[in-house]
């Protein structure tokens, strides 16, 4: 369990950080900028959770605890260091559970006959942030991944949060219906 009783430290005046592992980094390296934009993620998720109710909000109640398993799984590098404790990982069957949800959802919105704008119920607008959040979270994973190990559940997770974020804000829109299409050349 967490237990925090101080919130500042002093620790990260000189533009430092401490991951899970106990190393220390700075606070702008990819490990942090990856896990930190998925808490952005997660704060505007309960941003749009002010506009939502039933099994939405219940699914988007279930996201924001899986963001902080994410956020755990991004802050602890794999290491053959002895940590003293099993790091919590993302496991498949989060991600299993996420396209379940996003088929259930998807199942009674017709197909897209366009792109559409991020627009419509005050929920879908903040799922639309969200999800863009979500895939600068996934861009900047990516480019971690280039130069140090990341699991393939939490990259998996965090791909196919961005894919439910954009049906669920299909979704509030009444299921597309209130979908704003994308006019090509409309404003020209």
């Amino acid at each position: 369990m967490v237990k925090l009783n101080k919130i500042y430290t002093r620790s990260g005046d000189k533009g430092t950080t401490v991951l899970a592992s106990g190393e220390r980094v700075a606070k702008h390296a990819l490990r942090i900028a990856a896990y930190g934009t998925v808490d952005e993620t997660n704060a505007m998720i309960g941003l749009a959770r002010l506009y939502t109710d039933g099994p939405l909000d219940d699914m988007l109640s279930r996201i924001q605890n899986d963001c902080f398993d994410l956020g755990a799984d991004l802050a602890t590098p794999d290491t053959d260091q002895d940590l003293g404790y099993e790091p919590l990982r993302i496991i498949e069957a989060q991600v299993g559970r996420l396209e379940a949800e996003i088929d259930q959802m998807n199942a009674a919105i017709a197909p897209l006959t366009s792109f559409i704008l991020p627009a419509g119920s005050a929920a879908a607008a903040h799922l639309h942030v969200a999800r863009t959040i979500a895939r600068r979270a996934e861009r900047i994973t990516s480019e971690l991944m280039e130069t140090e190990t990341v699991s393939d559940a939490a990259f998996k997770y965090l791909n196919r949060l961005s894919d439910f974020l954009f049906v669920a804000a299909r979704h509030a829109n009444n299921d597309g219906a209130d979908d704003v299409l994308w006019v090509p050349g409309e404003t020209r």
